[in-house]
């Protein structure tokens, strides 16, 4: 899938790539306590090797990888993606037969500098990835996880609007290598407009 960038008003999603290697090492310093429960590279070689493996994904069709930038001075402050891109097997005369979009996705890999928590940058991504999902790539439903620890995670997205749905018990390697059980919310596109107000409002208020 071709890159693309997401434009906001306080921030822009931007095409993740290796020149924002010194931008995501700035971003995660002096915040290790921030990062117990995600994968957030700490050093020059982690930053490559994080972002090498986002765009090895992007060639196979599996994940659309971000960094996290200000509007205002273009400073990298996290990153983000969409993955498990999913295009179902819909039968020949179905009207989504061959869709060359998604039609489930999952969001995930978000995190922020500490400069940049509480601030609605998290809420004005999460409005981005989320219209771009369902209004351009019209998908069926959108999945997210996180580790069943970390309780600020899960208060942020109910928080926009997810639904929990239960805990994939070891889903996937946690951050500190261990078989992680995850908290999994979804939103479905019949929510859709409802979340976006929610959000919409959440930005309005700040």
């Amino acid at each position: 899938m071709e890159p693309f960038t997401l434009q906001g008003q306080s921030i822009r999603l931007e095409p993740l790539d290796l020149r924002h290697v010194d931008g995501l090492v700035a971003a995660a310093a002096n915040s290790h306590d921030l990062y117990r429960w995600s994968p957030v590279p700490q050093s020059k070689a982690d930053a490559a090797l994080y972002i090498e493996t986002a765009l090895a994904w992007q060639q196979a069709d599996s994940a659309v990888s971000f960094a996290t930038v200000r509007a205002a001075d273009g400073i990298v402050i996290g990153s983000t993606r969409f993955f498990n891109l999913e295009n179902w097997a819909w039968p020949k005369g179905h009207p989504l037969h061959g869709r060359e979009v998604p039609d489930a996705c999952e969001i995930g890999y978000t995190w922020l500098a500490q400069s940049a928590i509480r601030t609605g940058v998290n809420t004005e991504a999460k409005l981005l990835m989320l219209r771009h999902a369902f209004e351009v790539w019209q998908v069926l439903r959108v999945c997210l996880h996180t580790d069943v620890r970390n309780q600020r995670s899960r208060n942020a997205i109910e928080r926009i609007g997810g639904k929990f749905e239960g805990i994939l018990r070891s889903h996937r390697m946690a951050a500190d290598f261990i078989p992680r059980d995850s908290a999994r919310y979804s939103i479905v596109a019949s929510e859709w407009r409802g979340v976006k107000h929610r959000l919409i409002g959440l930005l309005e208020g700040r």
